[in-house]
């Protein structure tokens, strides 16, 4: 079989997507990736080949205020629609006529990508080649689901359900711009356009299958997802894509002590004063054990300000090989790490209200998986008191616990071959 994989150059959209890779590749299949310059070196790393992008341009995710430098003085609804425009959609038809032409020359049977390329319905609908599509988070609208981006849990109260109300109209008259242009696209190609779904979810209904990245015990309880949809586990990331990391340090190990682990994640890790610095003030003179990865961003000053037995910092550590030896996780909310610290049993600590992560956080106070500290800039206080509930709460303990175990209960990767096995036998 001939698979090609694509994704938004972002380490969320891309990530989920490598576990599936590796294990078609594995079995034989002949796997190639559409990506960017950045991306293709990750590709390679996992030994596939790369159709490089021709008239798509590859814009990053941690990079948009560099490429555009008019994103900086945006806030809320306006920064989430030029997002979903200048991100999401601008590239949609270059993406779309990029693969055209790859076709020529590698006829691929299926395209596996992240939900978010919005060239999926295009692939789908046009070249009639199933396409299977990973949902990068669980911010997907659908009824009975909060508005996404506002950080929102379910509404139980008639004043709850009238804010939900406004904020879906909100969002709706958001997205506006991105949905016109996303629609002329469309019409352009002979296709219909889109109407109440919206971006990215009405994309991603057009695509064979849907595979949602965690459990339903991680998600609201009335949850509702796309009809196509359906939860495969944990899609744990392929790490050598990202290169060499160290390892896990030996006093992390051996520690008899509370181990706290603390990260900014890929895109907002440039000002360590937002999550890693409060955490490590916070946290000083405890007797926890604090780790904290940087991405590579002021790791040398971190160390020179924070020294001493109690602290280790490193540009990059494995989560898969850190996690089993934490005891809670701080972090901004992004899905992809949180999923990593629930499967080993981790509870979470979330401070982040952008990029949809407020959603992510939302969920994991909803469900007691630990603290949804409900802003961007926490204070030390309220991160050591975060810890100090995490560590010690039995009922939270219990929730972990029965998420990890509900992630163990999945054989994602067999859920996601006999999906596309399915499509390709079927008449």
């Amino acid at each position: 079989m001939k698979v090609l994989f694509a994704s938004m150059p972002a380490a969320g959209h891309f990530d989920p997507l490598t576990p599936i890779a590796a294990h078609l590749a594995a079995r034989g299949d002949d796997v190639r990736w559409y990506a960017g310059p950045r991306y293709a070196g990750k590709v390679e790393r996992l030994g596939m080949s790369v159709f490089p992008y021709d008239r798509a341009t590859e814009i990053e995710a941690d990079r948009l205020n560099e490429h555009f430098p008019e994103r900086s003085s945006l806030k809320g609804p306006k920064q989430i629609s030029f997002d979903v425009e200048k991100f999401f959609v601008s590239n949609v038809e270059n993406h779309y006529l990029d693969l055209v032409d790859i076709r020529e020359t590698f006829d691929f049977d299926v395209l596996v990508c992240d939900g978010a390329f919005c060239a999926e319905k295009l692939v789908e609908e046009k070249l009639h080649i199933p396409v299977f599509a990973v949902a990068p988070s669980p911010i997907l609208p659908g009824p009975g689901n909060p508005p996404p981006f506002f950080g929102f849990r379910p509404a139980k109260t008639i004043v709850g359900r009238t804010v939900h109300a406004a904020a879906w109209r909100m969002q709706t008259a958001t997205m506006k711009a991105a949905v016109r242009k996303y629609n002329n696209l469309l019409v352009a190609h002979g296709l219909d356009p889109i109407s109440g779904g919206g971006l990215p979810a009405e994309p991603m209904a057009a695509t064979r299958r849907v595979f949602l990245n965690g459990c339903p015990g991680m998600e609201f309880p009335r949850y509702q997802p796309l009809p196509n949809a359906e939860f495969v586990g944990h899609l744990r990331p392929e790490r050598r894509s990202h290169g060499a990391s160290v390892a896990v340090p030996e006093a992390v190990v051996a520690s008899e002590r509370k181990v706290i682990a603390v990260s900014q994640g890929t895109v907002d890790n440039t000002d360590p004063s937002k999550l890693i610095i409060p955490t490590l003030e916070g946290l000083r003179g405890t007797p926890h054990l604090v780790v904290a990865t940087t991405g590579g961003v002021n790791t040398d000053e971190l160390r020179e300000r924070f020294a001493g037995p109690d602290v280790i910092i490193e540009d990059y550590l494995d989560f898969d090989a850190l996690f089993p030896h934490i005891d809670a996780f701080v972090c901004n909310g992004g899905w992809g790490s949180v999923l990593s610290a629930l499967h080993a049993g981790v509870p979470v600590i979330g401070a982040g209200t952008r990029e949809g992560k407020n959603d992510n956080n939302a969920r994991i106070g909803n469900r007691g998986l630990g603290v949804d500290l409900r802003t961007e800039t926490p204070k030390p206080g309220q991160i050591a008191d975060a810890v100090a509930r995490v560590v010690d709460d039995p009922s939270i303990t219990t929730n972990v616990n029965r998420v990890r175990d509900e992630l163990d209960s999945y054989d994602t990767l067999a859920i996601v071959e006999d999906s596309i096995a399915r499509a390709i036998t079927s008449p």
